[in-house]
């Protein structure tokens, strides 16, 4: 386990990371991956400390993943700054920086991907077809090429980190997947790379969101069962504070499955909306 902050060693290139990681797994040591892309923030400075804590080794990958975006999402002007995010890495203790570029990843356009079926249009996918086959078929790659003990994931993209885990699981792949709390801003925002996009009023608007899912659970917590007043209580306080609501959905923790009419144990409440032009997500246990 690293104790004093240094200078991360930057690998640009896939069989070259692999061949480290196999090197340190044959010497013993745990392997800690940490997948972003980038434009890092206090949330994922928590998920390196973590997998510093736990393992020997620990790779942070930064890379802005092309098959995951839309052809009208923000791929171009996605945030990169490559050094600074070193930097910070170095000092959470992270070992290696992996920063492929795109064509280092897929050097033949992408033919073979990772797919549910079951989950991958639902919420956020139905909003972002192909989205969660991107998110799905990067992350497969990141753990053959990286070949990580353990993988370290924020709890914020709450669908993601369940696709992950499922995709683990139904694919036999030897990491064990670790789903950190997300961290947030003062007034309750969840921290977000895009949160850049927004502007100081949008910003502070923006804490609504978490305030309406402290509303539902609240509400829940007193003996609210109704999905539909569950659902309203946090569309009411998006809206007011001026979000565009894309969707609120109520699910099972365990399978992702919509509950109905009436929200008894091991629900989550799942939302996206916009603050200008900016789409931000979140969720709440209930």
């Amino acid at each position: 386990m690293r104790k004093h902050a240094e200078k991360s060693k930057i690998i640009r290139s896939s069989p070259a990371l692999q061949k480290i990681s196999k090197k340190m797994l044959a010497q013993g040591k745990s392997i800690g991956l940490v997948p972003t892309m980038g434009a890092l923030h206090k949330g994922h400075v928590s998920l390196i400390e973590k997998s510093v804590k736990s393992n020997d080794v620990t790779i942070v990958s930064i890379f802005v993943n092309p098959v995951q975006f839309g052809a009208n999402e923000d791929f171009a002007k996605y945030p990169r700054r490559l050094l600074a995010d070193a930097k910070l890495c170095g000092e959470a203790g992270a070992s290696i920086v992996f920063a492929p570029e795109p064509k280092d990843m897929y050097p033949l356009p992408l033919q073979t991907f990772v797919h549910n079926p079951a989950l991958e249009n639902l919420y956020c996918g139905a909003y972002r077809p192909g989205h969660f086959a991107g998110v799905l078929s990067v992350v497969a790659k990141l753990f053959n090429i990286a070949m990580p003990c353990k993988a370290y994931f924020g709890e914020k993209d709450f669908q993601q980190l369940h696709l992950i885990r499922r995709m683990a699981c139904d694919l036999n792949f030897s990491v064990k997947i670790i789903g950190a709390r997300t961290i947030r801003e003062k007034n309750g925002l969840a921290m977000s790379s895009r949160n850049e996009y927004l502007s100081t009023e949008e910003r502070a608007a923006a804490g609504s969101i978490y305030a309406g899912l402290l509303a539902a659970k609240k509400l829940h917590g007193q003996g609210e069962v109704s999905a539909a007043k569950l659902k309203s209580a946090v569309k009411e306080r998006i809206e007011r504070a001026s979000g565009k609501i894309q969707y609120v959905e109520i699910v099972n923790k365990n399978d992702l499955m919509p509950v109905g009419t009436k929200v008894l144990r091991n629900a989550v409440v799942l939302v996206a909306c916009y603050f200008g032009k900016t789409r931000l997500i979140d969720h709440v246990e209930l």
